[in-house]
């Protein structure tokens, strides 16, 4: 394609890459939000990122198979369908207050996403020089990450209302009766917003059907395909893209604990719901500044390798100094590591896929099955939280941070087990 013939497809691509943004980082509010409402602990609460990222894993080698069947673009649209139906089981959720209810609400809208991503990620990375994937994705990135700087922000105004920290304090000297009707008036606040939510992902995913957004031939394709490079016979064939889904699995968990679980810590501190609901919105604006500096200086004065092991030597520094600082100071060093955590996604795409040819809608699939780790390694935190404490819970960190500078350094060059 020519630039001018891009700049459609891009758009296209930068709203779902919005939506995905919206949907994801609503977690940031929803934990806290079903810790009170469904009286739970830390660690049964971390089940709603579990539940939402474990779906990347079993729903993405059929995810691969569905992009098979109808390409890209008429995947897309089955994605964005799939997380409307997820959006409209909230409703019996809400009414009748049963976590699982919340959790099978969350496990189909990962999975509609699942499809999503493994459509989108290729695909914009298939669109233009694989040496300036990590731009054009970094592009996605600022999409994605100003929906996830709102949507806290828009539940929150939905679920969040002046006085309910001090009406969940009183739980406790409240009648069963009165503390029923008290946590089913809360459950329901939600209905309104995932039924407005399922009601435009439906009309997208109509939209997108219809749209002149152009089929790419992701096996066809040069830049991917890489003519110097032997086509080999398995996907497991490529060490650089298995090291590379390892690294995303370790990112993403720490993607996810520093967005997910930044106002349950502010709140740990005794910081109230009405200042703690702002800081999901805080990281993701840090992930921002990172995603505009990836546009900038990739790959004209940095190389995306080099931009990752910068990435993984930021996260190393701010975890440590989340751990060993306190109060506000602490969380806004949490809220920093969204600007770390900024070019990793992009980078890893462009070097674990280069030259995989037929091999890319399988190994993109791979690289989304990755995403669990956002189920996963939250829950350690949550555990973490419950038997130490909120802030000792983020070591977790560390190895995450030591495994992304390790593919960066060494494991994208290794091209033979």
């Amino acid at each position: 394609m020519n630039q001018q013939s891009k700049t459609g497809p891009l758009i296209i691509i930068g709203s779902l890459f919005f939506i995905l943004g919206f949907i994801t980082w609503l977690n940031g509010i929803l934990i806290p939000y079903l810790k009170t409402a469904c009286e739970l602990t830390d660690f049964q609460a971390l089940f709603v990122a579990f539940a939402f990222y474990i779906s990347y894993t079993v729903m993405a080698l059929p995810a691969s198979w569905i992009l098979k069947k109808t390409g890209f673009k008429n995947g897309m649209s089955v994605g964005l369908w799939v997380m409307a139906i997820g959006a409209l089981v909230f409703i019996p959720a809400a009414s009748t207050r049963i976590y699982s209810f919340f959790l099978l609400g969350l496990f189909i809208l990962g999975t509609g996403m699942s499809i999503l991503q493994t459509a989108v990620n290729p695909y914009i990375t298939i669109l233009g020089p694989i040496e300036s994937a990590a731009k054009r994705i970094s592009m996605m990135g600022i999409a994605n990450k100003v929906a996830g700087a709102i949507a806290p922000l828009v539940l929150a105004y939905f679920v969040v209302q002046d006085g309910d920290d001090e009406a969940i304090k009183n739980l406790v000297n409240l009648s069963a009766i009165d503390k029923e009707v008290f946590l089913d008036g809360l459950a329901a606040r939600v209905v309104n917003p995932y039924i407005v939510m399922a009601i435009v992902l439906s009309i997208v995913g109509l939209g997108l059907k219809f749209s002149n957004l152009p089929e790419v031939d992701s096996e066809g394709n040069d830049e991917i395909n890489d003519a110097n490079q032997e086509d080999k016979a398995s996907v497991f064939s490529y060490p650089y893209l298995v090291l590379g889904v390892l690294t995303l699995f370790f990112y993403v968990g720490a993607e996810v604990i520093a967005g997910d679980t930044i106002i349950q810590y502010g709140k740990s501190l005794g910081i109230p719901m009405e200042q703690a609901k702002m800081f999901t919105t805080y990281t993701m604006v840090s992930m921002l500044v990172g995603y505009v500096l990836g546009i900038l200086f990739i790959p004209k004065y940095i190389s995306q390798h080099k931009a990752l092991q910068a990435s993984a030597v930021l996260g190393i520094v701010f975890t440590t100094l989340a751990l060993f600082t306190n109060g506000f100071v602490s969380v806004l060093f949490i809220a920093l590591l969204g600007f770390a955590n900024a070019l990793v996604w992009p980078a890893i795409w462009p070097l674990a896929i280069k030259g995989l040819g037929r091999h890319i809608k399988t190994g993109s699939a791979m690289l989304i099955m990755a995403i669990s780790g956002g189920a996963i390694l939250p829950l350690a935190w949550g555990k973490m939280s419950d038997v130490f404490d909120s802030q000792t819970a983020y070591f977790v960190m560390i190895p995450c941070y030591l495994v992304i500078l390790y593919f960066s350094t060494y494991g994208y060059k290794i091209k033979k087990w």
